[in-house]
């Protein structure tokens, strides 16, 4: 017995030119590189929370970083890539810069001022604030956040009736 084998037609399958797209519509997914000149914020260890400058790549897993120090603190270490989170900022620099360098690309670039206005550093920042509450602290923040709900409370109240 023979089984029947139906064809298949364009009906159901696009021709092949309809798959192709131009180089115009192709869109990169990742803005944000492992490059020398990028600033990085360290996430994890003695250094969290502070910026780095990436001087060189080590291999596919490290980089050495930078801050500059009087700037930032963090003194020149190799970091594996997991404990840093790329920012959007970059400087121009060579690779393997030295601290002179790379402290006046730095503040050239107004690095430090750029980051405070960034919402990931404010988030950071009244995290930290946040952290570093009292019981007592907690408690103003409870009590101020109950008056302020009231308040809009009672104002949705007045523009509904």
């Amino acid at each position: 017995r023979k089984s029947a084998v139906l064809p298949i037609t364009n009906q159901f399958f696009a021709p092949h030119s309809c798959l192709q797209t131009s180089r115009s519509d192709i869109k990169m997914v990742f803005k944000r590189y492992v490059e020398v000149g990028r600033i990085v914020l360290i996430n994890y260890g003695p250094d969290a929370g502070k910026l780095a400058t990436i001087i060189d790549i080590v291999d596919q897993n490290k980089c050495l970083v930078d801050g500059p120090v009087n700037l930032t603190g963090v003194a020149r270490q190799v970091i594996p890539y997991g404990r840093i989170a790329l920012t959007d900022f970059t400087i121009k620099i060579s690779r393997n810069a030295r601290q002179k360098t790379l402290t006046a690309a730095w503040t050239e670039a107004d690095i430090q001022g750029k980051w405070d206005a960034t919402s990931w550093a404010k988030k950071l920042s009244s995290k930290k604030k946040r952290a570093s509450l009292s019981d007592f602290g907690r408690f103003k923040v409870m009590v101020a956040r109950k008056q302020k709900s009231s308040i809009i409370a009672k104002k949705m109240k007045e523009i509904a009736a």
